[in-house]
Formats: C-alpha cells, structure tokens, sequence
C-alpha cells in the first residue's frame, strides 16, 4: 500500500517573504527606538524610530512598509520593550509621545507611495534623490501633525504650543534621519555596483 502526499500551499512564498522583511523593519525601529535622549526644549526624546519609519517606507513601499510599522506598534502593545526609551505597553501608545507612535504605519505607508508612485515597487537605489526626500518629508508632516495633536489632547495645551514643542523642535534631527536614509539608500547603490 502506497499513501501519497501533497504538499498545499497555504500561503505564497511572496506574501511569507514580505511578512519577514516588515517583521525585520519592525525589529529595527524598535532597536533604533534605543538610541534615545533628551530635547533640552521638548519633554519628548529625540530617537531614531523615525529612521525605521523612512527606510520601512522606501525599502518595503506603501503596503509593506505601513504593515511593518503596524507590526511594531502591536509588538510594543504587547510588551517587547521597543518603544523610545525600551518603553512597552498600552501606555506610550495613550501618553503625551502616542500622535507620533500611532503615525508611523501612516507616514511608512505615504513614504512608499511617493517613493514608489502607483506603479510596483521601484528599486530604491533608481529612485532620484528629490522623490526620497519628498517621501520622507512628506512623511515627516504626517508624523508632526499627528504628533502635534496628540501631544495636545493629553499635555491640555493649545495646538501652537503644542506645535513648538512637538514639531519644530525636532526639524533639525528630522533633516538629519533623512540625510541618513538617503545615505543608506546610496550607500546600497555603491555596494550593489
């Protein structure tokens, strides 16, 4: 008697090689979350989350880079100490830092549809310097005006105050993660040449 099998495939090879690439991007906002200090002008840290969030959305594009930053958020809710600082839990995502946490899935996801357009997903390295800055400006906006207005709702102050403190204190680390990111992106480009 001869018994054969069959092998079914439940899921694709594409979808289980996204799901581990936005599980990566994940793990490495997290990491970069550690890289964490104080703004002399702000009660919010200045950490390199905002890093993974850029590279998510120019290396994973719209779908995947949004998913990936969806997945940090879930993993830090849960208790993997990823959040800025090695904060977990409900409670960053609730405090005064929640704006910026909750942004993230949002600006990868817009990040990775300016980088890539409507078209599929463009190898970074083709991507012209301009279109990667626009993306992660145009990230950066979603990030501080999501940003701006939780801080407000749960420090009680007004949106400009909010605004000085929330945002604009944190242009000129903004301009240098973007700076980073594009070198990140350049520097693939020359080793893969």
């Amino acid at each position: 008697m001869s018994i054969e099998t069959e092998s079914v495939e439940l899921v694709g090879d594409d979808v289980v090689g996204n799901v581990a690439r936005a599980a990566l991007f994940a793990a490495l906002t997290g990491a970069f979350a550690y890289v964490s200090f104080p703004n002399p002008i702000s009660p919010v840290p200045v950490s390199l989350q905002v890093l993974g969030v850029f590279l998510a959305g120019i290396f994973l594009g719209p779908v995947w880079g949004g998913v990936s930053l969806a997945f940090y958020l879930a993993a830090g809710a849960a208790g993997a100490p990823i959040f800025a600082g090695g904060s977990a839990g409900i409670a960053p995502l609730l405090g005064y830092t929640a704006g910026y946490l909750w942004s993230y899935p949002i600006a990868a996801a817009l990040i990775g549809a300016v980088v890539h357009g409507t078209d599929d997903l463009a190898d970074p390295k083709n991507v012209g310097t301009a279109r990667l800055v626009a993306g992660m400006v145009a990230g950066t906006v979603v990030i501080y005006a999501l940003g701006t207005v939780g801080f407000s709702v749960v420090q009680n102050v007004g949106l400009v105050e909010a605004f000085l403190v929330s945002a604009v204190a944190f242009v000129p680390f903004e301009a240098v993660k973007i700076a980073a990111a594009v070198g990140v992106v350049r520097s693939d480009a020359a080793a893969a040449a």
